[in-house]
This record gives C-alpha cells, structure tokens and sequence, in this order.
C-alpha cells in the first residue's frame, strides 16, 4: 500500500471510530486518499459539491445541527482558502468541524510549482487545534502518530468549548490506492480490537455546581443565540417571575417568554419604568442594539458561561457563572413580572393589528407567520440581515420548532449550503421538514449551494426568499439618506428567482397572500418559494409597528 493511501485509510478509520458519520468533499487531485477512503467507509455518509465555499457550509449546517463534527476535505491551493468563511462561522459558533486540507509535499513549496500556497495556519486563531501532519512515510510509529492525532482532534473539537480543527495533510504521488494489501508496512495497519478508538476519553460532562441568585424582584433574564438548553432558564423565569427575553436561535422563546421585548425596549417610556437591578444572561446576545443597549442599564449582570470564554458583548458583567439557580423563597407573582407580562400582551394586540391590516404578505409578516405556523419537528433556518430581525420582532412564544441561524459572523453567505446541511442531519435524526427564510441577496450570494448533483442526498426543504430586490437592512439604517444610497447600499440586481430556481431544477411558487402561507407547510422536497416585497414599504411598516407599540405602552 502506497503511504498517500496508507494515511488516509488510517486517518478516515480512526475518526468513524471515535464517531464520525459524516464528511463533505470538494474535488480535487491531491485529495484522492482522503476523498476515496471516506467513499469507501461503510458508517460515513459522504457528501460532494463543486464549490469549496458551500461545501464548507453544508458541513457546517451538518454539524451544527448533528452536534458532532463532520470531515471537511479539499484539495490544496485556493480550495483551502474557501473555507475559510465557515471556519470563522464554526469558531463563534462553537461547532465542531474537521477541516482537512491536502497539500503539496514540503519540496514543491516555494518553488512556484503548481497550485501551491502556504496552508500552515491558514485558518489563525479561528481553529482550536492545527497540526501539518507530515508526509506519509512506512516507518515505525506512524501508524501509533496518525491514530492517535485522529483521536486528539476529534477531542478538541467536541471540548466545552467546540470548534474547527485543521490538520493539513501533505501528500506525494501516488494519490491512487495501488493493489497491495498494506503487508509492506512495518508495523499493522489496524487499529484497536474490537472497534474501540485508540484513545478513550469519558463520556459525558461533570455538571456544574450552580450559583444561586441574590432574592431581587426587578431581575431578566436575557437568551441569546446559541446551542443549550433553554429548559433551566424557562424555568428560571417561572419560579421567579423575571421576565424572559429570547431570541429566536436561543430556542427559549416558549411559553411565557415576553415576545414583544424588541419593541418594547425601543420605547423610552417602557424602558424608563422598568430599571433592571440584576439581568442574567446566557448565549450570546446581539441581535438587536435596544437589547444590548438594556444590558447596560443593569446594576448587575451573571453572565452563564464558560470563564475562559463568555459572551460579554457589551462588556457589563459582574459574575462569570458555570450555572444559576433561583433564590431561595422567590416568588413569580409581582408586580414587576405582571407589568412586563401586560405590556407584552398590549404590544402584542397593537404589533398584530398592524401585521393584519393587509392580507399581502408583508416581511414582518411573514416572519410571523412562517415561525408560528411551523408544525411540530420542523427546522427553521433564518438568514441573516432582516429575516432574522423580522422574526425577532414578530415571533410568537411557540415550542415544538427548532431555530438556527449564521449568528456567529452574521454573514450572508453560505446561507442556502448551511440550511441544506441542517436539514440533512435534521432529517436523518428522525426530524421533520426543514425550512430557510433568507433575503435574496443571501440566496444569489450562494447559489451554488442549490447545485446538487444526482447522486447526492437531498433535503425535504423550503427555501422561501423575501426578494426586495437589494439589501433591505439598510433602508432601516442611517445611511438611507445618502444621495448614493441605492447603488452603494441599496445594491438592486433584477435577478428573476424563478429563473435561479430553473437553473437549479427546482420547482418554484411565488407567494402573495398570507392565506396561501399553510400551503407551502404541506410541500415537499426541496423547493424555493418567492415573497416579492418594497424595501421601502418595508421599512415603513417597521416604523408603524413600533409606533403602534409606543402608543400601547403609553395607554
């Protein structure tokens, strides 16, 4: 067996037995070993795109939702720069990821030979582990080397703290497994009997020991984005009656959570009347500045975290916790918990006159409508820009629906490879149909990520896409009266989705009226669903909204 193919049946066989089930392949010619032994592993689902950027985010959507890290492999050069969006993504996220980037051999570096880079630490500080592996060499101990760095950085990835890592494989010709058995070697090829990894580590984390809260009545509870579970801070909120603030990618927004907080902490006069002494908040916070904005306004703020890496956005903690729990004695029925639960349900009234004014579908709206008409099981990925920020603003209290989101860079690429990914692992964990609620500049930023070839496995997703023709984030903002607006920040393309759709081979529904939404529930297979809508209007009906709010507020 040739050392090329030698490593990466080794590598590939170490990582399935420490858990590996799933790997994503951008073709390429230095990348035969790894791209033939992942196709060839019985318990690895393999998946292959032509384009190294949405294969990043695919796995990415795969891990971020699977919880386990996926093998992610390219050839050297460029493709390995293509990754490096979804790194960054998978660091301030936390998902696990296995970035494994081919590359020439030590001697065709800085020669100008083809297709050369320098991939030592491409990826800086956003990996939580690097290794150049070395050339493949049959020398004692390479076999006990290879499993074992398998075994480290599958470890690091799935720490308290998970994220990428890269190993950088440099690989010399030949790149095809040859006839031979590996009986050349010097040592067996196998790993440990049995199946067992060559390293075990204990399963499962210690819990922590909590922090119990100081007895205040004016306390909130803040949940920002991230993987946890929202079950102790629900309830949190219900034995001491502190209003719950959630944002949707935190999966808390349930129950008695307050749905119209982004509303009303843009109202000076609601923020004035409810001064906070203590906000514990757990995620990471920062979707909206009126949140971060109320942060600062608490006298005290337990952060729930890990101390060597907390989400601190606007740099107001107090106490760095593993954990919290309530004071002794709390009581849930105050007159702080029964004024943010009135104000909710007054904004909420106001907030829904507005949306129902119109049967067309507006953006608001339809963020409204397409999370709290979900079915249970299903998965929800929201863009970034507005679609995030509409559902924040409108989503009701519901359980039964998972939400995700790009929340660690906020970028708008990857978007439609990410959502697919998701829905695959959503999917395949016995989950229901996936949907995504993207902006069209996010969807024609990764067009490619429809592009998926026959044999390839395909989600049952709805994409459904708020095309205003540009970038509507900005008509919010303040460079909206800029005389060079609509071609600086504005960025209108004319791009007809239907015919991103054919290009694809996807079947195609424009949307129109909100008593047509419960249709698009019931598809199936992967489809794009168009809502055409003004940026302009849009933003103005944003304004109403919280005008109409305001206006609650004050009776």
């Amino acid at each position: 067996m040739n050392p090329s193919t030698a490593l990466a049946r080794v590598l590939v066989d170490e990582l399935a037995r420490c858990g590996l089930t799933e790997a994503v392949i951008a073709p390429g010619s230095r990348s035969t070993p790894l791209a033939l032994a992942l196709a060839g592993h019985p318990d690895i689902r393999v998946h292959v795109r032509i384009d190294e950027r949405s294969a990043s985010y695919l796995a990415l959507g795969l891990a971020r939702t699977s919880r386990r890290a996926v093998a992610l492999v390219c050839t050297s050069g460029t493709a390995a720069a293509n990754f490096h969006p979804a790194v960054l993504e998978a660091d301030q996220s936390r998902v696990p990821l296995l970035v494994l980037t081919a590359d020439r051999p030590p001697e065709l570096r800085g020669t100008g030979a083809n297709q050369v880079v320098d991939q030592i630490e491409l990826y800086g500080t956003a990996v939580r582990f690097f290794t150049e592996v070395g050339v493949p060499e049959p020398v004692p101990g390479a076999v006990d080397y290879w499993r074992s760095l398998s075994c480290r950085a599958w470890a690091v990835a799935h720490t308290d703290r998970p994220g990428p890592v890269h190993l950088n494989l440099a690989f010399r010709d030949p790149l095809v497994p040859d006839e031979s058995d590996g009986s050349n070697w010097p040592e067996p090829l196998d790993g440990r009997a049995g199946g067992r990894a060559w390293i075990e580590r204990p399963s499962g984390p210690q819990v922590p020991a909590p922090m119990e809260l100081p007895p205040v009545e004016r306390g909130v509870i803040v949940c920002g984005d991230g993987d946890y579970d929202p079950v102790d801070y629900l309830a949190l909120a219900a034995e001491t009656g502190w209003p719950l603030l959630a944002e949707p990618t935190s999966n808390a927004r349930r129950g008695e959570a307050i749905s119209a907080y982004r509303q009303l902490l843009a109202s000076p006069e609601f923020v004035a009347a409810h001064e906070p002494e203590l906000v514990v908040s757990v995620g990471r916070p920062g979707l909206s500045r009126q949140l971060l904005s109320y942060l600062r306004r608490a006298n005290r703020h337990v952060v729930v975290g890990d101390p060597r890496s907390f989400d601190d956005p606007v740099r107001t903690a107090t106490d760095v916790v593993p954990a919290v729990m309530a004071p002794s004695g709390a009581s849930p029925d105050s007159g702080w918990a029964a004024s943010w639960r009135s104000a909710d349900a007054a904004a909420r009234v106001a907030m829904d006159a507005v949306l129902e004014e119109d049967e067309a579908l507006s953006e608001p709206r339809l963020a409204r409508d397409l999370a709290g008409q979900l079915p249970n099981g299903s998965l929800l990925f929201a863009g970034s820009s507005m679609p995030i920020r509409d559902m924040d603003a409108t989503m009701e209290a519901r359980c039964g629906a998972r939400i995700i989101g790009n929340r660690g860079v906020s970028g708008i690429d990857g978007t439609v490879s990410t959502a697919v990914g998701a829905t695959l692992a959503h999917q395949s964990a016995g989950g229901g149909r996936g949907y995504a609620l993207l902006g069209d500049l996010a969807l024609l930023h990764d067009q490619n990520g429809l592009v998926i070839g026959p044999e390839e496995a395909r989600p049952d997703l709805a994409i459904v896409v708020v095309n205003n023709d540009g970038g509507g984030i900005f008509s919010g903002l303040e460079q909206a009266g800029h005389p060079d607006f609509e071609r600086v920040f504005g960025t209108p393309h004319g791009v007809d989705m239907q015919r991103v759709a054919a290009m694809a081979d996807l079947p195609y529904t424009r949307l129109e009226w909100a008593s047509d939404l419960p249709k698009t529930m019931l598809g199936e297979g992967m489809c794009i669903v168009e809502v055409r809508t003004g940026r302009s209007d849009s933003a103005a009906l944003r304004r109403r909204l919280q005008e109409a709010v305001n206006r609650a507020v004050r009776d």
